[in-house]
C-alpha cells in the first residue's frame, strides 16, 4: 500500500514510518520541514509542502492508497489564533478535497482530547465535546470536516484518534522537560499532586492506530464505521506526583520534595508579568503551576480495549524508555519545533 503522511517529518510520524515500513508499506511525506537525516522519515519520498496548498497535495497524492493526517497546528505558545483554524479546519477541507480529485476513500487523522475542554468528566468518545482553546476548537472543526466527507458515502472511511499528551523518546515536549528538571535538581512539586495526568506512550499510540486501521495482522474483530473516534490513553493513569516519583526512580534521585502549592503559585506572579511584557515562553508561571498540580487531565480508553487491544508497552516502562535515551544522548540534542506558519506555504 503507498501511504501519505502529512505532518511526517514530526515526532509521532518517525514511530509511523517505522512500524509501516517494518510491515512492507510505501510511504511519502509532505511536510514544511525536512527529515532529520538518518530518522525512519529520511528513507521515504519527500515533498516539501503545506497541506493548505491544493497544488501539493496533488502532487503528494498521486497513486496513494491511504493519507495518515499528523499535520497540525498544535503548540500552546506562538501561534495565532486563526492560524489553528488554518491548518486544523481549513487544511483538513484541502485534504478531503484533495483525496476527492485522486480518488482516495480512506483517512486517519489525528485529533485530541482537547476537544472536550470544560466538558464534565467522563471523558468518553460518545461524552459532550466543549473546547477551551483554539487548539481544540480548531481539531473538533477538522473532525466536522472528515465526519462531513465521510456522509458523501462512495466508501468513504476516515478514523480519528485523540490521543492525550504523547511522550517517547526523540520528543522534546512534557515529559522530555519534566526530566530535564528531575535531572537537573530544579523540580519541586507544589502541593500534593493527587490529579491525574493521562498519558499516551507513542509506540503505543501508533501501534494501536495501525490495530484499528487493520494494518497488522491483529485485526480488531468488529465492523468499521465509516466515521470513527477512539481516545487514545495508556492506563493505568498516573497522579502528576507517581508521574514525577517514577521519572526520579528512572534517574536514581529520590522523589522531589514536596512544598506548599500556595508557595508556587506566588513563585510564579513574578514570571507572569515577564511572560507578559516579553512573549517569552518560559518554564515557570502560576499557570503552568495550576496545569501540573491542580488541573486533572483524566481521559478514558474503555472503547479501544473493549476490541480487543492492548498496548504493547507499560506505562512506567516507556517513562523508563524515555528516561534512558535522556540520559544517553537526548540532553545534548536540540529540539526541532514544527510551527506551521500564519500564511499558506504555496509551491512556486
Amino acid at each position: 500500500m503507498k501511504i501519505l503522511i502529512t505532518g511526517g517529518s514530526g515526532f509521532i510520524a518517525e514511530y509511523f514510518h517505522r512500524d509501516l515500513t517494518a510491515l512492507g508499506h510505501n510511504l511519502v511525506t509532505l511536510d514544511l520541514i525536512e527529515p532529520t537525516p538518518n530518522t525512519p522519515s529520511a528513507k521515504s519520498a519527500y515533498i516539501k509542502g503545506d497541506i493548505r496548498d491544493p497544488k501539493t497535495l496533488d502532487q503528494a497524492m498521486a497513486g496513494v492508497d491511504l493519507v495518515v493526517n499528523l499535520a497540525a497546528a498544535h503548540h500552546d505558545f506562538g501561534i495565532q489564533h486563526d492560524t489553528y483554524y488554518s491548518v486544523n479546519e481549513h487544511g483538513s477541507q484541502q485534504i478531503c478535497d484533495a483525496m476527492d480529485r485522486a480518488k482516495i476513500k480512506n483517512l486517519i487523522f489525528y485529533s485530541t482530547v482537547a476537544t472536550y475542554g470544560d466538558a464534565p468528566p467522563p471523558h468518553t468518545e460518545t461524552s459532550p465535546t466543549k473546547p477551551n482553546s483554539p487548539y481544540g476548537g480548531s481539531k473538533l472543526k477538522g473532525e466536522t470536516v472528515f465526519n462531513n466527507w465521510t456522509k458523501k458515502g462512495d466508501n468513504r472511511n476516515a478514523l480519528i484518534i485523540r490521543p492525550t499528551v504523547t511522550f517517547g523518546v526523540h520528543n522534546f515536549a512534557n515529559m522530555y522537560s519534566l526530566i530535564r528538571q528531575i535531572d537537573s535538581g530544579k523540580y519541586a512539586r507544589f502541593g500534593p499532586g493527587t490529579n491525574i495526568k493521562s498519558l499516551s506512550y507513542v509506540e503505543n499510540i501508533v501501534d494501536a492506530t495501525l490495530f484499528l486501521a487493520g494494518l497488522k495482522n491483529d485485526k480488531p474483530n468488529r465492523k468499521i464505521e465509516p466515521f470513527e473516534i477512539f481516545n487514545f490513553i495508556d492506563k493505568p493513569d498516573l497522579t502528576s506526583t507517581e508521574i514525577s516519583n517514577v521519572v526520579s526512580a528512572c534517574l536514581n534521585k529520590k522523589p522531589a520534595p514536596a512544598v506548599p502549592y500556595a508557595l508556587g503559585m506566588i513563585i510564579g506572579l513574578p514570571f507572569d508579568i515577564i511572560i507578559k511584557l516579553t512573549g517569552k515562553n518560559l518554564p515557570i508561571s502560576t499557570a503552568r503551576v495550576k496545569k501540573m498540580f491542580k488541573t486533572e487531565t483524566k481521559f478514558e480508553a474503555d472503547k479501544l480495549l473493549s476490541i480487543g487491544y492492548q498496548p504493547k508497552v507499560p506505562l512506567k516502562e516507556g517513562i523508563d524508555r524515555m528516561t534512558k535515551w535522556y540520559m544517553e544522548s537526548g540532553k545534548n540534542e536540540n529540539a526541532q519545533w514544527h510551527q506551521p506558519p500564519a500564511e499558506v506555504v504555496t509551491q512556486s
